[in-house]
């Protein structure tokens, strides 16, 4: 049985890859997004893969949070009254849960790549929640499909691109090893989109595009699917060459959204990248 259904794959087409799209999946009861199994999963990954964060966090952070200490197996098992929230990263490094990545973005590659070309830098996390937990407000550079899969959970995006939520200079740093953590202001929520989420419900978020998320009363699971173009490479490689541009005091305008290209500015910086004349 497939998880996205036709007329599912027909309306993410009319979305992507520039427009929120709520979405429903048929992926149910999988015993690889039971809690045991991805407690034995987070004792397996590489430590850098694992984040164990407190969930009572503010929507806006200064800064990445600290994580809690303990073990992500250990959390994830008393995640009930853990209080906490799980990030389990790049999850393909597992093969069954590579195989459940690349089974899931199979149903959509022709409508993806028939937009934006290949698939680059297929990748999968997984967030596990105590109730009520948040996830403070962020961005992210991939094209992303979180799925959930159990308990409730509202994630509130705002629109890529517009400076008002992420300042140019934010994605400048970002693409050049800063962080994902975005400034936050009462003001900006009026202009958010909330999309409840719920299991066999799911969502389409854009490239860069701000959010931040609120865990329902339960236990949340969500699996995020994500990958690459090579219009988001170019996005980013063009935002790090903006960052030159004003490191030398220069003003320059930002990157353009899909459809337009940032070619220029993009091999620029890659050609300097390569020269290693920067980081």
């Amino acid at each position: 049985m497939t998880v996205f259904p036709p007329e599912i794959r027909t309306r993410f087409a009319a979305h992507y890859p520039e427009s929120i799209c709520e979405l429903q999946h048929r992926l149910g009861d999988n015993p690889l997004m039971e809690l045991e199994s991805l407690a034995t999963l987070a004792d397996s990954l590489p430590a850098n893969s694992v984040e164990c964060l407190q969930s009572d966090l503010p929507i806006g952070v200064d800064g990445a949070p600290e994580q809690t200490g303990r073990s992500g197996g250990d959390t994830i098992r008393d995640i009930a009254g853990a209080r906490s929230w799980v990030m389990l990263k790049r999850v393909e490094q597992n093969p069954a849960y590579r195989q459940l990545l690349h089974d899931l973005l199979a149903e959509l590659r022709p409508e993806i790549e028939a937009c934006t070309g290949p698939m680059l830098t297929l990748q999968s996390f997984i967030f596990i929640t105590s109730a009520g937990g948040i996830t403070p407000f962020h961005f992210d550079p991939e094209h992303n499909i979180l799925m959930q899969v159990r308990g409730t959970k509202t994630i509130t995006i705002f629109p890529a691109g517009n400076p008002r939520f992420a300042p140019h200079e934010m994605h400048e740093a970002y693409h050049c090893g800063g962080g994902a953590e975005l400034a936050w202001k009462d003001e900006f929520a009026e202009h958010g989109r909330a999309v409840a989420l719920e299991p066999g419900r799911a969502v389409y978020v854009p490239v860069m595009s701000p959010h931040f998320v609120r865990n329902g009363p339960e236990v949340s699971i969500s699996l995020s699917v994500t990958w690459r173009s090579e219009w988001s490479y170019a996005e980013a490689d063009a935002r790090g060459f903006n960052s030159l541009l004003r490191r030398a005091g220069l003003q320059p305008a930002p990157p353009a959204r899909w459809p337009r290209s940032n070619w220029t500015k993009a091999s620029a910086y890659r050609m300097l990248r390569k020269l290693r004349a920067v980081d």
